[in-house]
């Protein structure tokens, strides 16, 4: 080692030992020192200083003229609230699928606030709120949340079972719920016991239901529940129960197959017993008359 290196170590000794003397109040024991492990070091994460978070704060505050009124802010924090109650209620309602019987008042009270927002009605200090909360920007957040749950309500033809006004269930919806009710209690009594049993005294009830469902498909007036629940009592009967059941419509369906499968048969037969009888009333030609006529009048003249 040089004299020089030999002098730098002795002096960075000596510093060090300097410091670790003439500290005031910071001399340590081995004990004292804390360990690595417990060292925390800071990340470099970006935290705002007070100034920068009034700086965005501020960036919230428009001139006045610019501002919604209180009367539109008010409907835009209704409206908040019971598009999450419809939500809310949707959910719940999609397996089984009882969305209309189940959130039509939900719905129905969406449906009064939005209509409220977009008329052309005025409100306190003559303002309207159409403009301001539904086309002021691209977006048009609140009109396109609303047209999204609307496809949802005539998707599931929730206005063929409940009233105008959102009012309650009609009569006919009504009635198929009741008789679906009655189909199912009959189901849950005689379940546990032979499936025989349950074909034979469920029958009845099951067999309504089915009418009762053809004339509303028929008539257009049945919604996505109904649908559902006729599907998963049919499911019930044929593959749970493994009942099954003519329906009266396949009856002349099968007269006339029977009828077009036996038709050619029928054809041949007759076609056969008509040329049968043309061989039997087969008439001798003229001319061979005529040689046996001949042959006679030879044998009387001779």
């Amino acid at each position: 080692m040089s004299p020089y290196r030999h002098s730098s170590f002795w002096g960075f000794i000596v510093f060090n030992i300097c410091v670790l003397v003439s500290g005031d109040g910071a001399n340590l024991t081995a004990s004292e020192v804390p360990p690595l492990s417990s060292v925390v070091v800071s990340s470099a994460v970006f935290k705002p200083g007070l100034g920068s978070v009034l700086s965005l704060n501020l960036l919230s505050s428009f001139p006045e003229d610019l501002e919604i009124s209180d009367y539109c802010s008010e409907l835009l924090h209704i409206f908040g609230q019971r598009y999450v109650a419809y939500v809310n209620c949707l959910v719940p309602a999609a397996r089984p699928v009882k969305v209309c019987q189940n959130c039509f008042s939900s719905y129905g009270s969406l449906t009064e606030i939005f209509s409220n927002i977009s008329s052309d009605q005025v409100g306190p200090g003559n303002v309207s709120c159409r403009d301001s909360l539904l086309r002021s920007d691209r977006l048009m957040l609140v009109y396109e949340l609303y047209e999204n749950l609307k496809v949802l309500w005539e998707k599931s033809d929730c206005h063929n079972c409940i009233t105008k006004g959102f009012q309650n269930l009609t009569s006919d919806t009504l009635h198929f719920m009741t008789t679906l009710n009655q189909t199912l209690t009959c189901f849950e009594q005689y379940q546990q016991k032979n499936k025989t049993e349950l074909c034979t005294n469920c029958k009845t009830d099951y067999k309504n239901l089915n009418v009762l469902y053809g004339g509303m498909e028929k008539n257009k007036t049945m919604c996505i529940d109904i649908e559902d629940a006729m599907n998963m009592t049919r499911r019930l009967w044929s593959k749970n129960f493994n009942c099954s059941f003519p329906r009266e419509e396949t009856v002349p369906v099968i007269a006339v197959s029977s009828f077009m499968l036996f038709l050619p048969i029928i054809f041949y037969l007759s076609s056969f017993l008509h040329s049968e009888q043309k061989k039997r009333k087969l008439i001798h030609p003229n001319r061979a008359k005529s040689y046996s006529s001949l042959m006679n009048i030879q044998d009387n003249r001779s």
